[in-house]
């Protein structure tokens, strides 16, 4: 699907049409032969402008691009060709930009369109994107303090600024003895968290008993959970998942967790009732997941949801979902950073050492993850929270909750639709109420699963309007319900507006249809 058709002007010159222009060149891509230009100034200048002026095209015309492709699997392998080219075409790069406009965009769902609703939000942002940008073109890696020592303490001291702009405990910060790093993904966090309390455990009981070890998360927990779990080494029939219920707005419970544990004498799981629930198992690690609601933490009026987080072993969250710092960025924070460097650390070898360095406790952040090779993150999460400060991320969060509690009211003023769950933050969960729901009366096993029904095709209608919202779904308890997650950077309220209205108008089309 070509995307549609609009103008804009590239580099002063003249308008044209497409949502993207093509690039102008002046020159053709060097000769695989001229290595003098490989990382030439000039030529980076020259192929940099382009880049910059594509983005901002894109970013200019996004909102008129549908959300979710209408594709199928193999449409892009059949327009490009098998084999790598063995020489460059002429222009290489603009050709290659050519590609992108016309194959790739079309194809792709677009995460920072203002009516992206689904999963969570990947936010974006102008210095988050120049911070990626200047990462990539220094290109240390700093997998060691030697190794590139200002990446190395920028990212301690970038950890600790975002750790006292997210309220945590002085206790998880460098300043307080613990410390963080940055990551890519929460996946990379709780793996790592999961090793270095098995570690830790197996140090207390011994190495053979590793087939004793025993997990508990809540049954509302991230399948990537579950997923550390088994590549640490935990056995799937060893991964406890507690229930939850609708009643308890699927929050998991300290009585619940402590009945477990007490049928099995091990743990790990979130906050203050379930660390003194923890502490009553002794030798628990308890790992704080909050890969999303972390960036809400900014707002000092959501500090209740880690009330108690200063007995936690470890936090995560993801400062790509919500504070402008692009994909990928993932921030850890742990208690005991020895433990963390026990279970992952490798055994210096002479030729890393670094003279400077001796006689100092330096960090080697490749003791802090599961990777040698790292990514200089800090520098963007620098950027960020410089150039918008602590005050603009708050505001930037607030807009978004401001949305999400729009959109909710709006459900909630709608009779056929229910707010299955209170919302909090800037997600709202919520379905169509079928027919006999609406009259008062209960649906049963057999009504459930038409109800469950009805809101599936409901998504499957939105989705499908092509100048329309993308949302998602979840299952809980057993309820298929829709989410709606605000949070794109483009997200206005005209466009949550704009998306309620296309629910109502599917949700009156399919109850037409169904008498």
């Amino acid at each position: 699907m070509a995307p549609p058709s609009h103008c804009h002007t590239i580099n002063g010159g003249a308008p044209r049409n497409g949502a993207i222009p093509a690039v102008e060149t002046t020159t053709s891509t060097p000769a695989a032969s001229d290595t003098a230009l490989l990382l030439d100034a000039d030529e980076f200048r020259r192929l940099g402008h382009q880049v910059v002026d594509f983005i901002a095209d894109y970013y200019a015309g996004l909102g008129d691009y549908p959300v979710h492709p209408s594709v199928t699997p193999g449409f892009l392998r059949r327009h490009l060709p098998a084999d790598a080219p063995s020489r460059p075409e002429p222009e290489a790069f603009a050709a290659a930009l050519r590609d992108v406009r016309d194959l790739i965009l079309p194809g792709v769902t677009h995460w920072q369109s203002p009516r992206h609703f689904a999963h969570f939000p990947a936010s974006s942002s102008t210095v988050g994107a120049l911070g990626e940008a200047l990462a990539a073109g220094i290109n240390v890696v700093p997998f060691t303090w030697a190794a590139s020592p200002a990446a190395t303490e920028l990212e301690m001291v970038v950890v600790d600024w975002l750790g006292r702009a997210l309220h945590l405990p002085e206790s998880l910060l460098f300043a307080g003895g613990g410390g963080g790093t940055i990551l890519g993904t929460s996946c990379e966090a709780i793996l790592c968290a999961l090793v270095a309390a098995r570690d830790r455990k197996l140090a207390e009981i011994g190495a053979r008993r590793i087939g004793d070890l025993v997990v508990y998360c809540s049954d509302q927990t991230h399948f990537a959970f579950r997923k550390a779990a088994r590549i640490a080494g935990i056995p799937r029939e060893h991964c406890r998942e507690i229930p939850t219920c609708r009643d308890d707005v699927f929050a998991l419970s300290p009585t619940a967790l402590h009945a477990a544990m007490q049928a099995d004498t091990t743990a790990v799981d979130p906050v203050r009732e379930l660390c003194a629930v923890a502490a009553r198992h002794g030798g628990m690690w308890v790992h704080v997941d909050a890969a999303y609601a972390g960036s809400a933490l900014v707002c000092p009026e959501f500090r209740d949801v880690i009330a108690g987080a200063e007995a936690v072993d470890s936090l995560s969250m993801n400062a790509h979902k919500w504070l402008l710092a692009n994909n990928d960025c993932c921030a850890v924070w742990v208690a005991a950073p020895s433990a963390l460097v026990a279970a992952l650390g490798t055994e210096q070898e002479y030729i890393l050492r670094d003279a400077a360095a001796e006689g100092h406790d330096v960090v080697d952040y490749k003791d802090w993850g599961t990777t040698l090779t790292r990514r200089f993150r800090a520098l963007k999460v620098w950027l960020v929270l410089r150039c918008y400060g602590v005050e603009g991320l708050r505001s930037h969060v607030r807009s978004h909750v401001a949305m999400a509690a729009a959109f909710e009211a709006m459900v909630r003023g709608d009779a056929r639709f229910e707010v299955v769950a209170p919302r909090r933050f800037a997600l709202v969960c919520f379905r169509l109420r079928s027919p006999p729901e609406r009259l008062g009366v209960g649906v049963g096993v057999g009504g459930e699963k038409a109800a469950n029904e009805l809101n599936r095709r409901l998504l499957e209608e939105v989705n499908a309007a092509s100048s329309g919202p993308y949302m998602s779904s979840a299952m809980v308890g057993g309820v298929y319900m829709l989410r709606c997650a605000i949070g794109s950077t483009l997200t206005e309220e005209r466009h949550v507006r704009e998306a309620w209205k296309v629910v109502q108008e599917r949700a009156t089309s399919i109850l037409r249809k169904r008498g």
